[in-house]
């Protein structure tokens, strides 16, 4: 009885954050995907009160009004974010959730790119060998629920994993003489390089969702302002760093995987805005290039 009861409690929860959830979002890390064979994802972990999973962006949709921030306002550091806040909370189908399996039989919608990246045969169907595997790289980078389902937070953590010692392997950022932004919408990547020398990240990001897609091509950052305040949800933008109209880089003090985007600002955590404001400066160049998956 106890045991049916703890069940309908964790159902209870998962099916909240199932109402809470916006519709329709495509698949693509960190985007989970439209419900499909698997039904509908839903994160492992009941949301805490420091990441909803329903918490639309603090963006500015219009370019802000440009001022010369004073000492005092200067001087205010942004406050950090809470414990916990980006915690790796991978999204699983909803009946693995209930019933708190320890590893999944369920195909996962990145099985091919996850048993490519660990080195295991590449036949996009799941096995015990795969969920072993899976499992344990998620249980060694902190991802919950540690199932083995190769989901949208796990492929994404791999992607990132990937490019923190080489992220222009590919080329697709410019290199010039002077500091370039580059900003990668296809892995949800940014980093900042001189030359080839990388002198910031790669850090992962969270970009516009579609219909407010983050505007590609050569920018320049032409206003900072480290305590900006949004003007759509009242609420923080922390070192705000505006190079497209409305569009800037900038904290947010929520999870940068959750099921929508941005309305077109590059979301970072907190930790690696404030870094990143160390970094650039007026009139700095920015290039974006690619497509967040599912805009």
């Amino acid at each position: 009885m106890t045991r049916r009861r703890t069940a309908g409690r964790v159902l209870a929860l998962l099916l909240a954050a199932v109402a809470v959830l916006p519709v329709g979002a495509a698949g693509a890390a960190p985007v989970p995907p439209a419900p499909g064979a698997l039904g509908e994802l839903v994160p492992g972990v009941a949301p805490a009160a420091v990441q909803s999973w329903a918490l639309d962006t603090p963006d500015q949709a219009l370019p802000p009004a440009v001022y010369t921030p004073s000492a005092e306002e200067e001087a205010v550091e942004p406050r950090s974010a809470a414990a916990g806040t980006y915690a790796l909370v991978e999204y699983v189908p909803l009946g693995d959730a209930v019933a708190q399996v320890s590893c999944t039989g369920k195909t996962g919608p990145y099985q091919r790119q996850v048993e490519r990246w660990l080195g295991l045969r590449v036949d996009g169907v799941q096995s015990a060998a795969d969920c072993r595997a899976v499992r344990a790289f998620q249980v060694r980078q902190g991802i919950k629920p540690a199932i083995g389902f190769a989901g949208p937070v796990t492929w994404s953590r791999m992607r990132y994993l990937s490019a923190r010692t080489n992220p222009d392997a590919a080329g697709r950022c410019p290199v010039r003489g002077h500091p370039v932004v580059c900003v990668d919408l296809d892995r949800q990547l940014m980093w900042v390089q001189k030359g080839r020398t990388v002198v910031f990240g790669a850090v992962p990001i969270r970009s516009g969702r579609a219909g407010y897609r983050t505007r590609a091509g050569w920018h320049r950052i032409y206003w900072r302002h480290k305590n900006h305040w949004s003007t759509l949800y009242n609420t923080p933008m922390p070192y705000s760093q505006f190079f497209s109209g409305g569009q800037a880089f900038h904290g947010v003090y929520g999870s940068l995987h959750t099921p929508v985007g941005s309305m077109g600002c590059v979301n970072l955590t907190v930790g690696d805005a404030r870094r990143l404001w160390g970094v650039l400066r007026k009139g700095d160049r920015v290039f974006v290039w690619g497509r967040r998956p599912g805009t």
